[in-house]
């Protein structure tokens, strides 16, 4: 039986993850968060099928702790999906929003995917899955911190399946990349082609049993990456928030 571990899931993605799979059946699944309200909703829901910690990333004290014990319940984890995430429109450039942005996105991120890693070494066989964004390929005025982590994420996870392939070729990594969702991370006017979360998290669990390297999401933002990517910079610019 496969056993899946989803760090962040507690709301958006990670949370329609953990109930797709828990409804599919066949599966052990953990489940971490910092809202413990919504990690007791989510096993009320679905009674005797999760295994539930309580862990927000940014404590990186413990977080690693929390992973090994979570892993240690299930017997074993095949599957690391991270999921966990901040992001703010920030037009102002509080120092604030742009700090709790780092923190979450770089350095609690960091810590789960290395120990993620790590683990899956140590196994021998493993698969990484990190939820990045599509915002990641360019900047952006109105979140500069949010598409600035994003892109760490992206090329972080680049490195990380870089060092597996000459060292344990066994141990995969999916980069998730999702357009606009549904969700609270959803922010701002004018949004086009939001998708809902179900038809999201469905994309992403045939991207995860496919061992994709990277996956957009839903597909048709492979087409807006590729221009968006591709933009001349002084068409980019323009396009800026005032």
């Amino acid at each position: 039986m496969k056993k899946i571990l989803i760090v962040g899931a507690t709301s958006g993605i990670g949370e329609g993850l953990a109930r797709l799979y828990a409804e599919k059946g066949g599966v052990r699944i953990g489940i971490t968060g910092r809202r413990a309200e919504c990690l007791a909703a989510l096993c009320q829901a679905y009674a005797g099928v999760f295994e539930c910690e309580v862990c927000d990333v940014t404590d990186t004290d413990v977080v690693q702790d929390v992973l090994e014990r979570t892993a240690s319940r299930l017997g074993g984890v095949d599957v690391l999906i991270l999921t966990a995430g901040a992001g703010f429109l920030n037009p102002a450039l509080d120092d604030a929003l742009e700090r709790d942005t780092l923190e979450v996105n770089v350095m609690g991120w960091t810590c789960v995917a290395d120990w993620a890693v790590r683990y899956f070494e140590r196994r021998g066989a493993g698969h990484l899955v990190a939820v990045t964004s599509a915002g990641g390929l360019r900047g952006n005025g109105a979140a500069p911190a949010y598409n600035a982590t994003k892109a760490f994420q992206m090329n972080y996870l680049e490195g990380l399946r870089q060092r597996l392939a000459n060292r344990c070729p066994y141990v995969a990594v999916t980069d998730v990349r999702p357009g606009f969702v549904d969700t609270a991370m959803a922010k701002g006017e004018g949004l086009f082609w939001v998708a809902p979360v179900g038809k999201a998290c469905r994309q992403i669990a045939r991207a995860i049993e496919r061992r994709r390297r990277v996956v957009y999401v839903t597909r048709r933002w492979r087409v807006v990456a590729w221009v968006y990517r591709h933009l001349p910079l002084w068409m980019f610019l323009k396009m800026g928030h005032r």
